[in-house]
């Protein structure tokens, strides 16, 4: 089983006396697709994710954007320059930019002016028959102009685009990965099998060959758990081994989704499950899956300055 560095490419850090997550907050609301969100209101800050890994050989993480209040999304990444990053942690960020918008081509420059900065997130989730499941505003985002020639600006700033999505979206994901082939696209959490009927999952596992088809994306194998009702190791083998089959071990990165993740699992349940999966891989497959991906896909082999004291 692997035994060598990780890098997690999927975690979240906050702090809730700032209010910057309306989403956390008891009167935010939520999304039903996570489920109650009680687990999630505490601050997670690097000590604490430090606390949480300390069993496994995390050497640098990659945060993504966490719904931080969306009048000040760069507020979120001066926040992250501030935090001590001597134990690797948020060494690189997916940030956030309100693709679409008039203030959209200038913040995607301002994130881009800083060095740590190598993405930008938005999220596609949107149930056609389950609101309580949407993480998006409405359907068909990824076909709208206006979001598209923001999102083609990455490109220029040498940022590239992290989707959340369901299968549903898949028609909109597929084509404009046509339209920018120089766009390198991410795709979180397994594209997220939200529906685990039969059907449900036929129209993910067609989702997933369909996209890995695709040259330019790439998938984060990453709370697999989420939603499952269920959660099983078999389960979870399933789904992460389809990922890894469709999109290869050049394309797959493992990640956590931390603290998220930790609704339905451990933080070390996590890992020693993706190293049970993985067991029969080659040592060159199984450290590009937990580590070498990611440090090509976030740059993290650049040197990036620590912030001044």
């Amino acid at each position: 089983m692997y035994s060598g560095p990780i890098i997690d490419a999927h975690t979240h850090l906050w702090d809730l006396s700032m209010r910057k997550h309306a989403w956390l907050l008891p009167s935010g609301g939520g999304v039903q697709a996570l489920g109650g969100l009680e687990r999630l209101r505490r601050d997670v800050l690097v000590a604490d994710y430090l606390r949480d890994s300390a069993n496994q050989e995390i050497v640098a993480t990659v945060h993504i954007e966490a719904q931080w209040d969306r009048a000040d999304v760069l507020g979120e990444t001066r926040w992250l320059e501030s935090l001590d990053k001597t134990r690797g942690i948020a060494m690189r960020y997916v940030a956030a930019a309100p693709f679409g918008s008039p203030a959209g081509a200038a913040i995607i420059a301002a994130q881009a002016a800083f060095p740590r900065v190598v993405g930008i997130r938005d999220m596609l989730s949107f149930h056609p028959t389950q609101p309580g499941k949407n993480f998006a505003p409405r359907d068909g985002i990824a076909f709208d102009p206006a979001w598209r020639r923001d999102v083609a600006r990455l490109v220029g700033h040498k940022l590239h685009l992290e989707l959340m999505m369901y299968p549903y979206q898949l028609d909109g994901v597929l084509d404009l990965a046509r339209a920018l082939p120089d766009l390198q696209v991410i795709v979180n959490h397994c594209a997220s099998p939200i529906d685990r009927d039969a059907d449900g999952m036929r129209r993910w596992r067609d989702a997933m060959t369909a996209l890995g088809a695709m040259p330019n994306i790439a998938l984060k194998v990453s709370n697999i758990t989420a939603y499952d009702p269920n959660p099983s190791y078999e389960s979870v083998r399933a789904v992460a081994l389809h990922c890894i089959e469709r999109f290869g071990t050049a394309r797959a990165m493992i990640a956590t989704d931390w603290p998220v993740a930790g609704l339905a699992t451990t933080f070390d349940a996590i890992y020693d499950t993706f190293r049970r999966i993985t067991a029969d891989f080659t040592p060159a497959e199984q450290r590009a899956l937990f580590h070498d991906n990611a440090a090509k896909f976030y740059r993290i082999g650049d040197a990036v300055p620590a912030p001044a004291p």
